[in-house]
């Protein structure tokens, strides 16, 4: 493959080790925007699952979360149609998804069986390919590492498939996803390298729905009819001065929950349980004139937790102070460290 250097992007190789075998690759991220930029680019579909690299070396396949984790064991069908692909020296990039009845990728259903609910037909699509017989892919060109990566799974499983690359006309291709009910694009120059661990902008992301990820902080208790807690309080990190970040609160989020949901999550909240309110921005002084507030005397109704547990949530948007407009809770996330959890913003 050709290694000419793209004078507009210096991936620096940042890596670490990821147990036996080959080190640990942190996956490279994708800058949110509000628009689609000019220029060249090339589009893919954006799933809605956990990413994940998965690692040949030799008869072992393993296969990691973004932050490390092992998800060998939970994603076995996975692991086996990775194998099948025979590849002895290879790293690739992926998300693990669930498919609804039309063929979307759906986080719920993919967190389902995790509450005891039927396991749903897992899929790997795979996008990206970092390592290919002992040899380092990252700094050749996005084109040139997904052909190769296309002729190494065309005989796969159909447990792995191809995130097949699209034309570049974002207008209408997000128009078609709109109405397919997708969660919108994933938009990468051709001939960028792979940015370890970075978001430098060479990878974009286009919503069509506002989801991203938040810290648990803590729940409020239930009411009426509902048991085991009302609603989570959620938030994100915040640098501050001398380098160390604050949770920030983003709101109450009291919907998105079965019965079954309610009490799994309660029993999780309970075991991490705290005296002290994890969010450095309350109490508030008064009621918030957009969204949700929480006051002294609110809080003092509040139970509280350590900062460790991530949710995916989506929303309607952002209101003037910084709260969350009609959140729905989707799922528990186990792919990122909550410390890495922060405001997404528009560019």
């Amino acid at each position: 493959m050709a290694k000419k250097r793209d004078e507009g992007v210096a991936p620096p190789a940042k890596a670490r080790a990821g147990g036996a075998g080959q080190k640990f690759v942190e996956p490279m991220k994708a800058l949110l925007v509000d628009a689609p930029p000019a220029g060249e680019w090339i589009y893919e579909i954006k799933f809605d699952g956990f990413r994940a690299l998965a690692f040949c070396e030799g008869e072992r396949t393993r296969l990691v979360s973004r932050n490390n984790k092992d998800f060998s064991a939970k994603f076995p069908e996975v692991c086996e149609a990775v194998a099948a692909l025979g590849a002895r020296d290879a790293v690739i990039d992926g998300e693990i998804v669930a498919l609804d009845e039309k063929g979307r990728s759906s986080f719920q259903l993919l967190q389902a069986f995790e509450l005891g609910e039927e396991r749903p037909p897992i899929y790997f699509y795979v996008f990206d390919l970092l390592r290919r017989g002992g040899e380092d892919l990252m700094k050749c060109p996005l084109t040139e590492r997904k052909a190769e990566l296309e002729r190494l799974v065309q005989e796969a499983p159909d447990t792995i498939r191809f995130s097949t690359s699209m034309s570049n006309d974002p207008e209408k291709l997000l128009a078609q996803a709109q109405r397919l009910g997708l969660e919108g694009l994933i938009g990468k120059k051709p001939e960028s390298f792979y940015e370890a661990g970075r978001r430098s902008g060479a990878w974009i992301k286009l919503k069509l729905h506002r989801e991203q990820e938040f810290v648990i902080g803590g729940y409020t208790p239930p009411g009426g009819a509902r048991e085991h807690f009302g609603a989570l309080l959620v938030g994100y990190y915040e640098a501050a001065p001398y380098d160390r970040p604050i949770l920030k609160f983003a709101g109450k989020v009291g919907t998105g929950f079965d019965a079954r949901r309610l009490r799994d999550l309660h029993d999780r909240l309970r075991k991490i349980a705290t005296e002290t309110c994890p969010f450095a921005d309350l109490p508030e002084k008064r009621g918030a004139r957009y969204g949700t507030s929480i006051t002294a005397a609110e809080m003092r109704r509040c139970h509280w937790v350590k900062p460790v547990l991530v949710g995916q949530i989506r929303f309607a948007e952002w209101t003037r102070d910084g709260r969350l407009r009609q959140p729905v809770f989707l799922g528990l996330r186990e792919d990122k460290p909550a410390r890495e959890v922060v405001r997404e913003r528009e560019t």
